[in-house]
């Protein structure tokens, strides 16, 4: 599933809207990366955003 396995971001529905402001649903998924990242139980493979990883949340492994 779609989720930050630090943050806990996930899918968040929204509408997508016309010019003649006519709604249909649409999903907006966060921008996941599979890296390796140092965790309480060693060297982890996680999807993490790529917030998460700007932000420094997130210690990488080699």
């Amino acid at each position: 599933m779609a989720v930050c396995t630090v943050c806990g971001k996930k899918k968040v529905t929204g509408n997508n809207v016309s010019h003649a402001n006519n709604k249909t649903k649409r999903v907006f998924n966060p921008n996941l990366q599979r890296v390796k990242m140092h965790t309480d139980k060693g060297v982890r493979r996680a999807r993490v955003c790529t917030r998460c990883l700007r932000s420094g949340l997130v210690k990488k492994a080699v």
